[in-house]
């Protein structure tokens, strides 16, 4: 099993971002801000639930790195660190899942 981590990919798109020679992706996305970002991100996960849908194990781990990558970018764009997601989780799973979406707000 891998020792690579969500936290490692964080460190990498937070060093990638500010690179200004035009070598790198992560920075390209950065610098196209958050609109383009949001609309990768979106196309992902488009591609993402088709992967899943044709039931081709490889090709959804592939997409799935793909819809990660976007999400981290997108969260270093917006200033969400990965901590904070976890956070959330973490409060989340103190109760169950229906117990909890029983208290959201709903419009």
């Amino acid at each position: 099993m891998s020792e690579f981590t969500l936290e490692n990919l964080e460190q990498i798109i937070a060093t990638r971002a500010n690179i200004t020679n035009g070598s790198s992706y992560t920075a390209s996305l950065v610098t196209k801000g958050s609109t383009y970002a949001t609309k990768k991100l979106g196309e992902e996960a488009f591609e993402t639930v088709i992967a899943a849908l044709s039931e081709d194990r490889n090709r959804l781990i592939s997409e799935s790195a793909d819809l990660i990558y976007h999400l981290l970018v997108v969260w270093k764009i917006r200033s969400v660190r990965l901590a904070d997601i976890l956070t959330e989780l973490e409060k989340r799973t103190a109760r169950s899942g229906l117990q909890e979406k029983a208290t959201r707000i709903h419009d």
